[in-house]
């Protein structure tokens, strides 16, 4: 991982817009936690659908890049990074939003 320049100074950096990107980089690792989840239940014996497996584990990885991402704008605008509790969801009835503000 490509570290960003490390910033002591605030650039520029609006607070809404700091925490905008926070709530992002959340949603963000949020996704590649279910997707994370979603490959291994597709990976099980009894499941077994390897090419969904496959899929998932792509999405997810690809999700926690962009969270990486994010992280590092943050640290280069001199912004703080804070990650929220990842909280458990009902497994029935619709899906809560898993990120509270």
């Amino acid at each position: 991982m490509a570290t960003a320049p490390f910033s002591q100074v605030r650039q520029n950096y609006h607070p809404q817009c700091e925490a905008a990107i926070n709530s992002q980089i959340n949603l963000e690792l949020y996704a590649s936690y279910v997707y994370l989840s979603m490959a291994f239940y597709f990976d099980r014996a009894d499941v077994a659908l390897e090419n969904f497996s496959k899929f998932f584990l792509r999405q997810s990885h690809e999700e926690s890049q962009h969270a990486e991402k994010l992280m590092q704008l943050q640290n280069q605008r001199g912004g703080r990074i804070r990650l929220r509790d990842i909280v458990e969801t009902v497994q029935t009835g619709p899906c809560p939003n898993p990120i509270k503000s």
